[in-house]
């Protein structure tokens, strides 16, 4: 029996993810465009009480080390500020998405840590290089959504693309496209237009590990070079964990200073476990 994962196939296993909750897709789809209001997160965020409850929480965790109790969206968006809390209701709305079927090996704790330490590598680095922080933050959250989309879809078949990546100790990347036919990055690419991301963040999740310059150095380049800092950084608790190499064009078009790298490395890992324990990661 084939393993390979076809468009067809793939579209017709979708139905087995849950919805992305809708006030998350609309802030994604709206990085970039400055019209939107407090007030129009806080409307969102009243139909969803869950995810509401769980921004507030992050809100008041230690990471942000708040003097006073945050009580409402639109105060935490007078403190923190628009963009902060849309990347609060972004992380919190994607890491309590769905639960994993039981069925699965993949490890999502893994996963989540290592997304989060993107995101924030993203975020940094885009400080860094005059980039849009936000859409770093939000595209590194994001860039290997296509690993869960298999792994949650195809079940006894990422289970063998696991086994592949064992056996022959290969990135993980590698392992599925000798079993899928395919991988995560270009599947990733598909889930965010099925969303209906914008085109540039579709573009950073289909080729973030393939960021040839004819795609640019810009978002394509960032997302590759936040995945492989945060790989380097070993941010997600894996033993076996394979940093991907960067073309020397992107390295050389995407890195700060040295010594800016190693601020970005300080400013990630004080962060990062303040997060996840913010995350419940």
């Amino acid at each position: 029996m084939s393993n390979l994962v076809t468009p067809d196939l793939l579209k017709s296993r979708l139905k087995d993810l849950p919805a992305l909750p809708a006030v998350v897709a609309e802030l994604i789809t709206s990085i970039g465009n400055d019209t939107v209001t407090s007030d129009d997160i806080a409307a969102k965020l009243s139909k969803d009480l869950a995810l509401s409850a769980k921004t507030l929480r992050m809100a008041n965790s230690s990471f942000y080390g708040m003097s006073r109790q945050i009580e409402t969206i639109q105060e935490a968006v007078t403190v923190l500020g628009l963009r902060t809390v849309r990347n609060l209701v972004i992380a919190g709305g994607l890491t309590s998405w769905f639960t994993p079927p039981a069925s699965t090996d993949f490890n999502f704790h893994a996963f989540w840590r290592h997304a989060i330490g993107t995101a924030l590598c993203g975020q940094a680095l885009a400080q860094e290089i005059d980039m849009d922080a936000d859409m770093g933050f939000t595209v590194g959250l994001l860039h290997d959504i296509g690993q869960m989309t298999l792994s949650c879809c195809f079940p006894d078949e990422y289970t063998q693309v696991l086994l592949h990546r064992q056996t022959h100790d290969c990135m993980l990347i590698d392992a599925e496209l000798a079993v899928l036919g395919t991988d995560h990055a270009a599947i990733g690419g598909q889930i965010a237009e099925h969303w209906r991301f914008s085109p540039v963040v579709v573009e950073a999740i289909a080729h973030h590990h393939a960021p040839a310059m004819h795609h640019g150095p810009g978002l394509v380049g960032l997302t590759h070079m936040a995945d492989a800092l945060s790989h380097g950084l070993g941010l997600s608790g894996l033993e076996d964990e394979y940093v991907p190499i960067t073309p020397p064009a992107i390295w050389a078009a995407m890195s700060p200073k040295p010594d800016a790298f190693m601020q970005l490395f300080a400013k990630v890992e004080n962060q990062f476990e303040c997060v996840c324990q913010a995350l419940q990661i």
